[in-house]
């Protein structure tokens, strides 16, 4: 299995400094990894730094809340890729979940998806540690529906992040119909392997290296 392919490299600290940026790029061009995955301002920096290479750009949209209108998040995604950005991963409004709007949860990832105009990937971050399982269950539907590619466990910024268990859940859930991104806490090759066997076809890490090296 070729972990270094499914892995987007994640740098979304606050602190995060350029010279950073650099480093997180100039290792993902090294190991070859599927993304690097940056805060929206540091997207162009990425996209000239991989010109020329298979490494895309990922980039998060209404993060790491999810709490913003549904236009905001549009507008980030537009934002995005006129900066370059290939994938766009999106909070969902967590509370609207919570409140049982599912109708305003459709809109608000559908909002991004057609910001996207198959321009770029959209991966939809639920933020498992916060929803009972009925929750996730509603909140994957919603994202098919909505004509999301991913549906991702975590932001890494909340309470947990991703679990074997809630990679199941959701592969039952969609089957095949959209992807999974296993993301939050995963620092090593077994725990990786674990996800990918779940169901993930992506992992998001900020010890991908680690990961690869099989540390």
């Amino acid at each position: 299995m070729n972990i270094a392919s499914m892995i987007d490299h994640t740098l979304l600290k606050p602190d995060a400094t350029g010279e950073a940026i650099d480093g997180l790029c100039k290792e993902a061009k090294e190991y070859e990894f599927a993304a690097v995955c940056v805060n929206p301002y540091y997207v162009r920096r990425a996209k000239n730094l991989l010109e020329g290479t298979k490494v895309r750009v990922a980039t998060v949209i209404g993060f790491p809340l999810g709490a913003n209108a549904k236009e905001v998040k549009a507008f980030e995604t537009e934002n995005a890729i006129k900066n370059g950005a290939d994938e766009v991963d999106m909070v969902i409004n967590i509370g609207a979940l919570k409140n049982g709007e599912h109708d305003l949860v459709r809109d608000d990832i559908k909002a991004v998806v057609e910001a996207a105009k198959n321009r770029a990937v959209v991966k939809v971050i639920i933020e498992t540690c916060l929803l009972t399982d009925e929750e996730k269950v509603v909140a994957c539907k919603l994202a098919k529906e909505a004509g999301a590619n991913f549906v991702k466990t975590s932001t890494g910024f909340s309470t947990g992040g991703a679990t074997v268990e809630d990679i199941k859940l959701m592969k039952e859930t969609i089957g095949d119909s959209l992807k999974i991104k296993a993301s939050g806490g995963i620092r090593d090759y077994k725990t990786a392997k674990a996800m990918v066997d779940a169901g993930a076809s992506r992992i998001g890490a900020s010890a991908s290296i680690k990961i690869v090296k099989g540390e």
